[in-house]
């Protein structure tokens, strides 16, 4: 596998601040929006009872989030199109983990575009502030390039947002 230059505008948009987020090995995620999940959901093989459940979003005050621990799921700012010969991966920033939090995410597939979303777990008291950077996404060279990329449910997920 081969790692693909950190930042591309054709594999990233809508960021803040190129310069500050482009990193060695990726390009830093930062938030938008804290959602808060209502319900339980439902996950199976073949997605016949998949179930999502309910998302609150939680507003900002005074331009900053007081979060508790719990589960929690973030919006990102950044538009990302994955290359079809690569597959993107999710981490959390070094600073959010030594606060106490995290972000999981899956694998990005090849193709897929859209402004992303994590499961952001919070295990002591945390202060977000709007637009903090929070993860850094890294692309992986896939062995070949695919000529269908990804078409499942989450793809175009929250452009327009």
């Amino acid at each position: 596998m081969v790692f693909l230059p950190p930042f591309s505008d054709t594999i990233v948009k809508e960021y803040i601040d190129s310069n500050t987020q482009s990193q060695i090995a990726g390009f830093d995620l930062s938030i938008k929006e804290l959602i808060e999940l209502q319900d339980g959901g439902i996950v199976d093989f073949d997605n016949t009872k998949r179930n999502i459940p309910e998302h609150k979003t939680i507003p900002p005050v005074d331009g900053k989030w007081e979060i508790k621990p719990g589960g929690y799921l973030v919006k990102y700012n950044e538009v990302v199109e994955v290359p079809l010969n690569a597959i993107g991966i999710v981490l959390p920033r070094s600073s959010l983990m030594r606060c106490g939090a995290t972000v999981c995410s899956a694998v990005w597939d090849p193709g897929y575009k859209g402004r992303g979303v994590g499961l952001f777990l919070v295990y002591a008291n945390i202060t977000l502030h709007q637009n903090a950077r929070i993860a850094q996404i890294v692309f992986i060279e896939t062995k070949t390039k695919t000529t269908k990329g990804y078409s499942g449910k989450y793809q175009n997920e929250n452009i327009k947002d």
